[in-house]
């Protein structure tokens, strides 16, 4: 006898036994009991159920219609019917395993199996089988709260029983939330110790984030950084994983207590750091593709992963560049030198003006302290103007050399921004990239002649432009101004400096003495009371020496005439 045989006649001998036990016992209604499907037709199934008749129960009590010889449990109705056939159920069978089922589920924390059938307020409707229906609360439809839109109808899955009330009428309460996180957590501790760095796994990108696409690998994520997606840049991460693609990648971090699990889509290909050194030296021109600008400088990819920093201050030799973007535009192409690179940390200095030559290398050159140029004004600021001596280099007119004689408090009284003015190069400083222009150094110093032309002691014809407490301010030639102390305008013997003063007022044209001429320190002090001395003594010695007495005349007269004139 095969195995197959054996197997039948064992489950015909216990259905024999079944039948036999229910022959001397009686069968009382209300009584579930085995059956055995004798015979099918369009509306009905006959089951023998060891009485003296057959239960006959309509086709519709059944998913689908049954083999004869199928076992099949059933409620005892009536024992006889009218027609004398036993009134049997097997909805109402079916029902009291379900519940059987339910309460054996609930009180040893196991789950069942249904069905979400329909969306109710504040859930969902489940239906468990045998008519046993149960609410699902929103809250516990999902690992994450569900959208409002979320549709979950038609979905089979595995639930939790919360609560369970079978007084009147039956109340269950089912979670299909915790039954998932059970789930999970027991996927992702069979993850953990089954997988190793570097092993290839399988999952479908979840979601996107700026810093790069969550991937399900079965419930539980993992994170796809945008800096592993690729050894190149990587912008955009939608440009390397679609929504919902099934992905394979490599696992490159694992940490179970903190339940990270880093992946990478780069790593299939090898570094292209690993064979830098091999293809490139410092002081190598080459070209690359501008990816990102930065308020600090400019990132350049000169290959596909390898991907170097030109700082702001390795853009030009001449302009002051302040963000790259005055400069750069993401997508440029450009011919850039190597600086500098450290393979170990990924890391590569650029530079864009180093690929030109620095103009300031020869600018002296070019430009020699004492050269006239004329130039326009491009830009004023309270203390200097400022020229553009050449595309990129600018000269810088400071307020003291503007002029030998005024005191200019504001660059813009002297001249206005596209003013065109003749300038002279005093100074180049390389280091600092400064060209220093002069106006004043156009002409020759007037307090040099000045002081060539009246040296101590020589008497100088003046106007008074200002009189103030402490003196009268004297204007002489070349535009300078000198002055002269109250204590210097009389005599204090004859009369007070305060009364002296008096005497004069601002256009009296004026001779007085040089008491004093520095040009370096720009001062010139003058003395009216000492001109006074020195005519007086003129005309003492010229009365004494005068032997002639008939043009003799007062020698106050003759005093008072001179000092006029």
């Amino acid at each position: 006898m095969s195995t197959e045989d054996k197997k039948t006649t064992a489950q015909q001998s216990e259905t024999d036994l079944q039948h036999y036990m229910q022959s001397i016992q009686p069968i009382e209604e209300g009584q579930m009991i085995p059956g055995r499907v004798i015979e099918v037709t369009d509306g009905y199934v006959y089951v023998d159920v060891g009485y003296k008749s057959e239960g006959k129960i309509s086709l519709s009590e059944f998913e689908s219609p049954p083999q004869i010889g199928e076992n099949v449990y059933v409620i005892l109705i009536r024992k006889e019917g009218k027609e004398g056939q036993v009134i049997v159920s097997k909805r109402r069978a079916d029902e009291k395993l379900v519940w059987k089922n339910m309460r054996q589920a609930f009180d040893e924390h196991k789950p069942i199996e249904g069905v979400i059938d329909r969306r109710v307020k504040g859930g969902w409707e489940v239906d468990l089988g045998g008519e046993i229906r149960a609410f699902c609360p929103a809250s516990k439809v999902d690992v994450r709260r569900p959208a409002e839109n979320a549709d979950f109808v038609g979905t089979k899955s595995l639930f939790y029983i919360d609560r369970l009330y079978a007084k009147g009428k039956t109340n269950i309460v089912v979670s299909r939330r915790d039954w998932m996180e059970e789930d999970i957590k027991r996927r992702k501790d069979e993850f953990f110790s089954s997988t190793h760095i570097g092993d290839v796994v399988e999952g479908t990108v979840k979601s996107f984030t700026s810093f790069g696409a969550f991937v399900d690998l079965g419930g539980f994520d993992g994170l796809l950084h945008i800096n592993d997606m690729s050894w190149g840049h990587v912008t955009r991460p939608k440009d390397f994983v679609r929504l919902g693609e099934p992905i394979q990648l490599k696992v490159i971090r694992l940490e179970p207590q903190e339940s990270r699990i880093n992946l990478s889509l780069k790593h299939f290909t090898e570094d292209p750091w690993n064979h830098f050194e091999e293809k490139y030296h410092v002081g190598d021109v080459v070209k690359g593709r501008t990816t990102k600008l930065a308020d600090f400088g400019a990132f350049i990819e000169i290959e596909e992963g390898i991907e170097g920093l030109a700082h702001i201050s390795e853009l030009s030799w001449v302009r002051k560049v302040k963000h790259p973007k005055e400069v750069l535009k993401v997508g440029d192409v450009v011919e850039t030198k190597i600086l500098g690179y450290d393979v170990q940390q990924g890391k590569l200095s650029l530079g864009l003006k180093q690929v030109l030559p620095n103009p300031w290398d020869e600018i002296d050159q070019r430009y020699p302290v004492g050269m006239r140029l004329t130039r326009r004004v491009v830009r004023a600021s309270p203390y200097a103007l400022f020229f553009e001596i050449e595309e990129g280099i600018d000269g810088v007119l400071h307020a003291d050399d503007m002029s030998w004689t005024r005191k200019i408090r504001n660059a813009s009284s002297f001249a206005k921004v596209d003013d065109e003015l003749e300038v002279m190069i005093i100074g180049i400083d390389k280091e600092r990239g400064k060209v220093h222009l002069g106006v004043k150094q156009l002409s020759e110093d007037p307090w040099e002649s000045i002081a060539r032309a009246y040296p101590r002691g020589a008497i100088i014809d003046g106007e008074i432009t200002n009189i103030t407490d402490f003196g009268l301010f004297v204007k002489v030639q070349g535009g300078i101004e000198g002055l002269v102390h109250k204590a210097s305008v009389a005599d204090p013997a004859l009369e007070t400096p305060e009364a002296a003063m008096a005497k004069h007022k601002v256009g009296d044209q004026v001779k007085a003495v040089v008491i004093e001429c520095s040009p370096s320190k720009q001062k010139l002090s003058l003395s009216l009371r000492d001109y006074v001395r020195r005519v007086q003594r003129e005309e003492m010695d010229k009365y004494i020496h005068d032997d002639s007495k008939e043009d003799t005349v007062a020698l106050a007269d003759l005093l008072k005439d001179r000092i006029k004139g």
